[in-house]
């Protein structure tokens, strides 16, 4: 292994002291001549010279490091938007710690307490726990020395930047494509412990009433986020007269399908079905989903915003609130009831 190059290995090479070079190499003010900073960086270029991240840190006040906290890594969705936001951030110069939070509060705030210690400039947050945060989660938000951004879901109460979709739209949107071909039972597996979850629900029943359909509530199944969950609130569908699903996460999607199949149903022959998210769009199964697109590109792009704007000059701005328009999606999983 070489060994590393330093500051005072170059400073010897250019005649100059290597408090000089440090300013050079780090873009400082000084005034030292141009001739002599293209040295510097032309000597720094060849050794192949390494900044110590650290002793920058504790010259510039920053590491250039921001936190992401999501409930889940193995989501599909989760995953994409780690995989844009840390694209995002070491184009800009920025590494990010992903940490997963296994759908705990305490996790969140333990790994919040974490990331603060280890020196990030910035968090961004996917809660686990929108609506029954932990008391202790909730203080340790409010009282964070660096900026926070929350991601797709919020909690009450904290102050900071936040984007997120319009998933009563989203799910206005899901329910009304089944409403357009004939169907009026719909089922919906939802899950009603988050904001999201409930402001789908909201959509899902406006749709309902803006085609004089009555809501029934019977038709209305718990489902949290992950496949088992999806698939045991389908066992509960088969025993009504639905003959559509609007399923509010692709993961509940995949769960319904999983069911719906053990039994010898099939999409979309015996049951449509409208998905939400998109993040399965390339899963190697039939037939392809039609769902509630999610932009998780549009949405990393909003979240890097807002939180190098706190970075920046427009630290002490007010707070905002992002709401980002979810779209639809047709493909095969929606055809017109069988008359």
């Amino acid at each position: 292994m070489a060994a590393k190059v330093t500051l005072k290995e170059i400073a010897q090479e250019v005649g100059l002291s290597p408090s000089a070079v440090s300013l050079v190499l780090n873009d400082r003010p000084c005034r030292i001549s141009e001739e002599n900073c293209k040295r510097i960086k032309e000597v720094a270029a060849r050794k192949r010279y390494v900044p110590n991240q650290i002793a920058r840190s504790l010259v510039m006040q920053q590491s250039r490091t921001f936190g992401l906290i999501v409930p889940n890594i193995e989501s599909r969705f989760f995953s994409s938007l780690a995989r844009n936001l840390e694209v995002r951030c070491r184009e800009r110069g920025y590494a990010l710690f992903i940490m997963n939070s296994d759908v705990s509060s305490e996790h969140e705030e333990e790994i919040v307490r974490l990331l603060v210690n280890r020196g990030v400039d910035g968090l961004m947050l996917v809660t686990a726990h929108e609506i029954d945060a932990d008391e202790q989660l909730v203080e340790s938000l409010a009282s964070l020395p660096v900026p926070l951004v929350m991601v797709d879901r919020f909690i009450e109460g904290v102050s900071c930047d936040r984007v997120r979709f319009d998933s009563e739209l989203g799910g206005f949107l899901a329910t009304d494509c089944l409403l357009q071909q004939g169907h009026t039972r719909i089922a919906c597996l939802v899950n009603t412990s988050s904001h999201t979850g409930n402001a789908r629900l909201t959509g899902y029943r406006r749709a309902l009433e803006s085609h004089g359909v009555s809501v029934d509530d019977s038709l209305v199944f718990e489902s949290d986020y992950y496949i088992a969950d999806g698939a045991a609130a389908t066992e509960r569908v088969l025993g009504t007269d639905a003959t559509a699903v609007f399923a509010s996460s692709d993961n509940i999607a995949l769960g319904a399908l999983k069911c719906l199949y053990a039994h010898g149903k099939r999409v979309p022959r015996d049951y449509s079905l409208v998905s939400y998210d998109n993040s399965a769009a390339d899963a190697l199964f039939e037939p392809a989903l039609t769902a509630i697109e999610q932009n998780v590109s549009k949405l990393a792009d909003n979240a890097m915003e807002l939180l190098l704007s706190r970075i920046g000059e427009g630290a002490d701005r007010a707070f905002e609130d992002r709401v980002l328009a979810p779209r639809l999606v047709c493909q095969a999983s929606v055809a017109p009831i069988a008359s």
